[in-house]
């Protein structure tokens, strides 16, 4: 395991592949964390509107106001994403540049987190069109970056598998 100084040195100044890829799973964790603020912003009436994208099945207000919005836990749903997105961030940026053969744990973890995410994304647009006929154009966004995400967690997941499991 990287002492302080080296896992400053490699997540800042490394340029290897996985670090490349850690880096961008970082930034769209943080882009999900953002749209969970914003959308935070509209249900807690903080903000007024949400606007949406003039073309497409796009209502952000309307669905987000909705009884699909707030019936998890009695909070605002975009509280839980800006939750959710803050986990992935942390397993992307945790670990040295040899994580894949010293903690093969953390990739493997991030995968299966960016998979359960891309899962209950798509999960819960299904849903938000049932209940609403509409759709939150910040959570289909959110919904392509874990689509993304999920891409760049899997190489160095595949290679700490292979470790895990001896081959």
């Amino acid at each position: 395991m990287p002492t302080p100084s080296e896992l400053s040195r490699d997540l800042r100044r490394r340029t290897d592949p996985d670090l490349r890829r850690r880096r961008w799973l970082v930034g769209l964790s943080l882009l999900g964390v953002a749209i969970g603020q914003v959308v935070t912003l509209y249900q807690t009436g903080i903000i007024r509107r949400l606007p949406d994208p003039p073309l497409g099945p796009f209502d952000s207000e309307r669905v987000n106001a909705s009884d699909y919005a707030y019936k998890r836990l009695q909070v605002p749903d975009a509280v839980l994403m800006i939750a959710t997105y803050a986990a992935t961030a942390a397993l992307a940026a945790a670990g040295g540049r040899n994580r894949a053969e010293e903690q093969p744990v953390l990739p493997v973890a991030l995968a299966a987190k960016t998979l359960f995410d891309v899962g209950t994304n798509l999960k819960l647009a299904q849903e938000e069109w049932a209940d609403n006929k509409a759709l939150c154009a910040y959570c289909q966004t959110a919904s392509l970056v874990s689509i993304a995400s999920l891409a760049l967690a899997l190489p160095e997941a595949a290679r700490a598998l292979r470790n895990l499991l001896g081959r």
